[in-house]
């Protein structure tokens, strides 16, 4: 009777150890795809609201479209390509900088597919 019990106890340990480990794994995911901060969101959707207007379903579709970009994209990437772009219009030498480089251009061009699937999933 005791060797069985013991086998009970150890399964259930097991099985709680494996249920602990899945939903930790769950919840990274989750972090991982919600890392951006609330004012990179919040001036995304001010923008998104200028480009598409100042209405209440505008903000919803805006606020879709910044979180369909943080599942595809880490904040980290989004920062870097936000800085191209604003480099992008600069003008003088540091603007052409910006402007001319083909590894910036390919990373504008990857955020540019993956807004452009975000709009697509909420517009």
């Amino acid at each position: 009777m005791y060797k069985n019990n013991a086998k009970h106890v150890a399964r259930t340990g097991l099985l709680a150890l494996m249920t602990f480990i899945m939903l930790g794994l769950c919840l990274s995911s989750h972090a991982v795809a919600n890392d951006f901060p609330t004012e990179a969101r919040v001036d995304y959707v001010l923008g998104c609201m200028a480009s598409n207007g100042q209405t209440y379903l505008a903000m919803q579709k805006c606020s879709c479209s910044i979180d369909a970009i943080a599942e595809q994209i880490p904040y980290d990437e989004y920062e870097e390509v936000e800085t191209i772009l604003r480099m992008h219009e600069k003008r003088g030498e540091l603007g052409v900088l910006f402007r001319t480089d083909k590894s910036l251009e390919e990373q504008l061009q990857n955020f540019r597919s993956v807004q452009a699937d975000a709009s697509l999933q909420c517009f």
